[in-house]
């Protein structure tokens, strides 16, 4: 056999490969897409529910859906950028988007009020070291808590798009030597009095060693998103800061004249950098929210946090959003509509373009990044949604009631388990996960003790049960199990 001879079988048999990954990573988007916890993100709160702001707003279904399209355009752009010899970094589109369409999939309830209510609840209550974490949820479902015919347990999908769908790829229980290491990524802060706060991660104790693997697998860098993953999590920063935007216009809740002094009041005082740091932090003067906001990008992202680009995004954002689109109520006309289209499709693809290769590489960023100017400007994009719609009175009185929804359906869960007249007619899926869970504990390492085992199983099952239930069920759950009529009239529909 000749050298060319052997080149081409070699050649044939790369293309071969290549189509049989091909062919498993669209297996795995079909299965995410079909996948009942895929479908239940249609009920599930965004930021905030339709029936409080009045207006069509997205939920985690077609935010979801949104991302996986800007994804999946930014890997084709890398991609083809790489082939044209660019220095790009090399990405398949097929994982992307199937880590784009699973990211959301373990937001609870009420979106990430009910993160946090379940949170508090599975560490105060059901004393759960790791507690309860949307990106770890998401996780457990992906290679636990889902079925499929072909496997025990989870999805079956494959290595690379496990590692793409780990936003925060290290678990609760994450080495302080490791971080120690190789630095402290996003999701990891030092204290000031020594060690870490792990405040995000995509996996419980129990799926730590399903994601290790998968991420040896694929020869991950410790701490380190992978190149799928990275594009995953900007296309979810740009999505949830222009589309938050679009949502809270529509909805009429973006005040233009409180944003538009905040904007002119930082802009219009030079000298807030040299003010005091308690000064800042106590004053209710318009601009310093947002000098607390580059006060703490520079703090946590020292990086990328550039004051130049912080102005130059104030000034774009302030132009852009606040003179431009807010400056006219939305009063749901053609025009209006054309309006917050041409402002949503005009960043989306700006910062669809901003995606580069991270330089120097940094623990605190993936291996691509957005620029430092777009980097900044969403930042500045999301202050806007989170000082001017999260702080409002009203939502902050509805939300105080979903969290009672949560805390009241969780701990009668826990109470009916100790009821020794009716334990056994709780709901069978309950059971289920709950000895899903005992297998998965009584599976490491070092497994707990016989009845450290039993109770740490019987959390973890309750948080499974609740997280997978929707808006609508949760509410209706909460009702029927407290014995009011509404809810017990609403499961009956249900059942």
């Amino acid at each position: 056999m000749d050298r060319a001879e052997g080149h081409g079988r070699s050649s044939r048999v790369h293309a071969e490969e290549g189509r049989a990954r091909e062919g498993a990573f669209t297996l795995d988007v079909e299965r995410i897409q079909f996948s009942p916890y895929f479908s239940r993100l249609s009920a599930v709160t965004q930021v905030v529910s339709p029936t409080l702001s009045g207006a069509q707003v997205h939920n985690r279904l077609t935010h979801s859906l949104k991302v996986g399209a800007i994804a999946r355009a930014i890997a084709h752009r890398l991609t083809d950028s790489a082939a044209g010899g660019a220095r790009r970094a090399a990405c398949d589109p097929i994982v992307v988007e199937a880590a784009a369409l699973a990211h959301d999939l373990g937001h609870p309830p009420f979106g990430h009020l009910g993160e946090a209510v379940l949170d508090r609840i599975a560490r105060v209550e059901l004393g759960l070291p790791d507690g309860f974490e949307g990106n770890a949820q998401t996780y457990r479902i992906l290679t636990a808590l889902d079925v499929i015919e072909s496997a025990p347990t989870g999805l079956n999908l494959t290595a690379a798009v496990r590692t793409a769908a780990a936003k925060y790829p290290w678990a609760a229980s994450v080495a302080r030597a490791e971080v120690d290491r190789h630095g402290a990524p996003r999701g990891i802060r030092q204290r000031p009095e020594g060690g870490y706060t792990v405040s995000k991660y995509s996996a419980y104790a129990i799926d730590a060693a399903d994601l290790a693997e998968a991420r040896a697998q694929c020869s991950a860098h410790p701490l380190r998103q992978s190149v799928e993953g990275a594009i995953m999590d900007i296309a979810d920063d740009i999505a949830y800061s222009v589309h938050d935007v679009e949502d809270f216009y529509r909805a009429g809740i973006l005040d233009h004249a409180s944003i538009a002094a905040e904007f002119r009041g930082w802009l219009s005082r030079p000298a807030w950098s040299s003010e005091d740091l308690r000064d800042v932090v106590d004053s209710a003067e318009h601009g310093a929210a947002l000098e607390r906001l580059r006060r703490k990008m520079r703090r946590d992202d020292d990086w990328v946090a550039d004051d130049d680009a912080f102005r130059m995004a104030v000034v774009t954002v302030d132009a852009q959003l606040i003179d431009e689109l807010l400056s006219r109520p939305y009063d749901g006309s053609l025009t209006a509509e054309r309006a917050l289209s041409s402002f949503s499709d005009r960043w989306i693809r700006t910062l669809q373009h901003a995606v580069v290769p991270t330089e120097p590489a940094s623990p605190r960023s993936g291996p691509v990044t957005l620029s430092p100017t777009a980097w900044h400007i969403v930042e500045v994009l999301k202050f806007v949604h989170k000082n001017f719609v999260l702080s409002r009175p009203d939502l902050a009185i509805h939300q105080r009631g979903l969290s009672r929804i949560l805390t009241r359906t969780v701990r009668e869960l826990d109470a009916w388990l100790d009821d020794e007249q009716d334990r056994l007619r709780v709901p069978r899926r309950l059971r289920e996960l709950i000895a899903l869970a005992h297998a998965g504990y009584a599976a490491l390492e070092a497994p707990p003790a016989p009845d450290e085992l039993a109770r740490l199983a019987r959390g973890r099952g309750i948080m499974d049960y609740v997280a997978t239930l929707n808006d609508t069920q949760a509410f209706a759950l909460s009702e029927a199990i407290s014995g009011r009529a509404d809810g017990l009239w609403a499961i009956g529909q249900q059942l």
